[in-house]
C-alpha cells in the first residue's frame, strides 16, 4: 500500500501522465509478450526455420531496435517534442504485429518482428524523455519505478493470456487477438497522454553529443558501460536450473517469479533512490547482481533454490532498469534528454551484445563457473567506480547530493 503522500503525487498532473505512459507501456507489453512466449514454436514448427534462423531473426530485430533508439533520440531533440515520435514507435509495432497471423514463410516473421522491433526503438528514448519532462527532477526515480512497474506487469499477464486462449483459437488466432490491447494503448496515448515541449535544438547531431559528454556524465557511462559488459541474460540461469535437473515444468514458474519481482519492487525503488541519491541505490542493483552471480555458482537442482535467485535476479534487474533510466536526465539539459538516452541505450546495448557473448563462450569453452565469476569481476569492477564517484562529488560540494 502507498501512502498517502505518495498517492497525491500519483494523482499530479505531471505524475498523471506517467500513470498513463505505464497503462500504455502495461497494455503494449499485454500485446507483445502474447506473441513473444509462441513465437519461436510458431517460427520453427510451422514455418520451417531453425534455431540458427531464429538467431538471426532476434539479432537483426534487437540490433534494428538499437539503431532506431539513437536516431529517434536525436529527432526528438530536434524537433522539441515527444509524442509525435512515441506515437508512431507505439503505432508502428501495433499494426505489424498481427501480420504474424499470415505469415508464410520464416521471412514473413523475419520483416515482421523487424517492423515490431523497429517500432520499439523509435518510441523508447522519446519515451523516456517524456517521463522525465511530466515531472520534477527530484521525483524521476519514482516516476521511471511506475512506469517500469506497470511495464512488467503487462510481461506477465501477456504469456497467462496467450495460455488461456492457444486452446481455443490456436497460435494464429493469439496473433490475431494480440491487436486488442495493442488498439487500448494507442487509444489512450492519443487520447489521454500529454506531449511536453523542450526548446528545439538547433545545433548539428555531433555538436549536440558534444555538449551532452560533460565529465561527470562520461564518468558515469563508463561505469553504466563496464556493468553492462557483464550483466548476461537471465536465460543462462534457467538453463544451467534445466540442466541440474530442476523440473521442466517449474522452469516458466522461475521466470515468473523473476517477473513477479520486477514489479514489486520498481517503484519502492524509484521512491528510495529520490530520497537518499540515485548512484547508491543503484550501488544496491549492482551488488544483488553480484550476489545473483555468486549464488549461480553454487546453483543445484533444487527448484526452491532457482526460485530464491529468480527473486535475486528480478530485484535487481527491477532496481537497475528503473534507477538508469532515472540517473540519465540528471546530466542533460532539457532539450537534449533525447540525445543523453540515444547515447545512454547504445552503450547498453553494445555492452548487452558483448555480455552475453563473451558469457556464452566462457560457459562453453571452459565453465558455467568462469562466466559467472567473470560477471562477479565486472559487477564488482563497477561498485568501485560508483564509490568513487560518491567520493568525488562530496568532495567537489562538500555535501552528499541528490544524484
Amino acid at each position: 500500500m502507498f501512502r498517502e503522500s505518495n498517492r497525491k503525487h500519483l494523482l499530479r498532473p505531471g505524475f498523471s501522465n506517467v500513470l498513463r505512459l505505464g497503462y500504455v507501456s502495461l497494455f503494449t507489453d499485454i500485446s507483445t509478450e502474447m506473441i513473444l512466449g509462441v513465437l519461436p514454436f510458431f517460427v520453427v514448427k510451422e514455418l520451417g526455420g531453425t534455431a540458427a534462423i531464429l538467431g538471426f531473426i532476434e539479432g537483426v530485430a534487437e540490433a534494428v531496435n538499437h539503431a532506431f533508439r539513437v536516431a529517434a533520440g536525436v529527432v526528438t531533440d530536434k524537433i522539441g517534442r515527444r509524442k509525435p515520435l512515441v506515437l508512431l514507435g507505439y503505432g508502428l509495432s501495433s499494426f505489424s504485429k498481427p501480420l504474424f497471423a499470415v505469415a508464410g514463410s520464416w521471412s514473413h516473421a523475419f520483416a515482421v518482428r523487424v517492423a515490431d522491433r523497429a517500432g520499439k526503438g523509435i518510441r523508447t528514448s522519446p519515451r523516456d524523455a517524456l517521463i522525465s519532462d511530466s515531472v520534477d527532477r527530484s521525483k524521476s526515480g519514482k516516476a521511471f519505478g511506475l512506469h517500469r512497474s506497470l511495464d512488467q506487469l503487462g510481461a506477465i499477464a501477456g504469456p497467462v493470456i496467450a495460455f488461456a486462449v492457444i486452446p481455443l483459437v490456436g497460435i494464429r488466432g493469439v496473433f490475431w487477438l494480440s491487436f486488442l490491447p495493442a488498439v487500448v494503448a494507442l487509444f489512450i496515448l492519443l487520447f489521454l497522454v500529454r506531449d511536453t515541449s523542450a526548446a528545439a535544438m538547433r545545433r548539428g547531431i555531433f555538436e549536440s553529443a558534444r555538449e551532452v559528454m560533460s565529465r561527470k556524465f562520461i564518468f558515469i557511462l563508463v561505469i553504466l558501460g563496464v556493468f553492462s559488459l557483464g550483466a548476461y541474460n537471465f536465460s543462462f540461469i534457467l538453463l544451467r536450473a534445466g540442466a541440474l535437473g530442476v523440473p521442466e515444468a517449474h522452469i516458466p514458474l522461475v521466470y515468473a517469479s523473476l517477473n513477479a519481482a520486477v514489479v514489486v519492487v520498481g517503484l519502492p525503488a524509484g521512491i528510495l533512490a529520490d530520497r537518499v541519491g540515485k548512484i547508491p541505490v543503484l550501488g544496491l542493483a549492482y551488488m544483488l547482481f553480484a550476489a545473483t552471480s555468486a549464488a549461480g555458482l553454487c546453483l543445484t537442482g533444487d527448484a526452491l533454490y532457482a526460485f530464491a535467485i529468480a527473486v535475486l535476479f528480478g530485484c535487481y534487474l527491477g532496481i537497475a532498469e528503473t534507477v538508469q533510466r532515472a540517473v540519465i536526465p540528471d546530466f542533460a539539459s532539457p532539450e537534449l534528454k533525447g540525445t543523453a538516452y540515444a547515447i545512454y541505450y547504445t552503450l547498453v546495448g553494445s555492452g548487452s551484445l558483448v555480455a552475453n557473448s563473451m558469457f556464452g563462450v566462457l560457459w562453453s569453452i571452459f565453465s558455467p563457473a568462469a562466466a559467472f565469476q567473470y560477471s562477479i569481476l565486472t559487477s564488482a569492477a563497477s561498485i568501485v567506480a560508483l564509490m568513487m564517484f560518491i567520493t568525488r562529488r562530496e568532495a567537489e560540494s562538500g555535501h552528499g547530493g541528490s544524484t
